[in-house]
């Protein structure tokens, strides 16, 4: 099967941007940022929600490969990861059919506000997530990774972006979690959105099944080399990435919001 020097031309950008996001996803999160627009820039003629589904089948095999990676080396948090990732697995259903009562670009001046917040909060408190020290147990610990695996969960199935850098500053600042740890347990919690949006977008042929796959592998090597670095140089690369990450999403929800 031959290709035109413009299908090449799409297929690489998407490659490209699969790689990056996977970089990105592995460390903080976030690489639907790079890898959703990519989509609707070199392939306008889709509809959203194959685009979107394109999207999650890409996202969750790099996901899952840097969920494995943080296992194999990382103390794993799994009595509050585990009924996190439940809880937003089960919620992610909700947030998604939410989107039918209420749009989701009433959201972004809300967004904003708290992807500031932790920016400032962060910047300002040089030890927030530099020793893991976890706090709670038994059945408080229980009831909060619930609380937050509902909240996030429900919130990536209605709007999605910065899911993983809101998971890794909820789990730092209630579970006292360092950066790295952070990092590791919400890697389980995507897998398990993810999971929980393809079972919708699967089954109703929501998908470009080539673009998904040639994206999956990008996104798998992007994941490979976030991981590396993340559990090479530990929580400090991952708290300076996490403040490049969330700025530069401050700067897309300002534009969206205020253009």
């Amino acid at each position: 099967m031959e290709f035109t020097p413009a299908e090449v031309s799409v297929f690489f950008a998407l490659g490209m941007a699969a790689l990056f996001a996977g970089f990105i996803d592995a460390v903080v999160g976030g690489g639907g940022l790079i890898q959703i627009p990519a989509l609707f820039t070199t392939l306008p003629n889709e509809v959203p929600a194959t685009l979107f589904g394109t999207n999650k089948f890409s996202s969750i095999f790099g996901t899952s490969n840097a969920a494995w990676r943080y296992s194999r080396r990382v103390n794993m948090p799994w009595r509050t990861t585990l009924p996190a990732a439940i809880a937003a697995f089960v919620f992610s259903y909700f947030g998604a059919a939410a989107v039918a009562w209420m749009p989701p670009e009433l959201l972004r001046p809300l967004i904003l506000l708290l992807l500031i917040g932790a920016a400032i909060y962060t910047f300002a408190r040089r030890e927030f997530g530099a020793v893991h020290r976890p706090q709670h147990t038994g059945r408080r610990e229980f009831v909060y990774a619930l609380i937050v695996g509902g909240a996030i969960g429900f919130y990536d199935g209605f709007f999605g972006p910065g899911t993983g850098s809101f998971l890794i500053f909820l789990f730092i600042r209630f579970f006292g979690f360092d950066f790295l740890h952070a990092s590791a347990a919400s890697k389980v919690v995507n897998v398990a959105t993810n999971l929980a949006a393809m079972g919708y977008f699967l089954p109703n042929g929501h998908i470009l099944l080539g673009v998904a796959v040639l994206m999956a592998s990008c996104n798998v090597l992007g994941s490979l080399i976030g991981t590396h670095l993340a559990l090479r140089h530990g929580s400090g690369f991952v708290r300076k990435v996490f403040l490049c990450v969330v700025s530069v999403f401050i700067i897309k929800f300002a534009y969206d919001t205020f253009a």
